[in-house]
């Protein structure tokens, strides 16, 4: 009896294994999947950086964020996502940025080169991710971009 039990698990186990396997990983080259995504938390465009390689422009409740992809291949394989927002001429104190960086713990804010506020936050794609995941990561961002804003005084 016990062993009869003890396949039932590991058959149970590994179909689950192998239903877990059968999801669709997103990866970087899905850029459409991505910009789907950015646009359930508000509008987003696809557009291109410079060098070619993909980004997403936001708004999230009024806000605009930039998502810049990262590590590419010939402008597409990407591997990771970098979130970015940047506030111009909001200088908040360097205090109020390591206040930030001290309690939060998916972003990290800094002060740029003229001292406005800055936070990003970064989403590696090398193995892919799940279509819930991503969805999760730009629930968290729209969270960072949220809580930041009220934290450096923009809204």
């Amino acid at each position: 009896m016990k062993l009869n039990s003890m396949f039932a698990g590991t058959a149970l186990a590994l179909a689950l294994t192998a239903s877990a396997q059968a999801q669709t990983l997103v990866t970087g080259a899905d850029t459409a999947e991505i910009l789907n995504a950015a646009r359930g938390y508000g509008a987003a465009n696809l557009t291109t950086q410079s060098n070619g390689d993909p980004q997403i422009t936001g708004k999230i409740n009024g806000v605009t964020y930039q998502v810049y992809f990262r590590n590419c291949t010939d402008n597409e394989d990407c591997e990771d996502l970098n979130f970015y927002l940047g506030f111009l001429d909001i200088k908040p104190s360097l205090e109020d940025i390591n206040d930030w960086n001290l309690n939060k713990r998916f972003s990290r804010a800094y002060l740029d080169q003229d001292q406005d506020a800055c936070v990003e936050m970064d989403l590696d794609l090398v193995k892919g991710v799940t279509a819930d995941y991503l969805d999760s990561q730009f629930g968290l961002w729209a969270m960072v971009v949220g809580q930041f804003a009220e934290h450096v005084g923009y809204n």
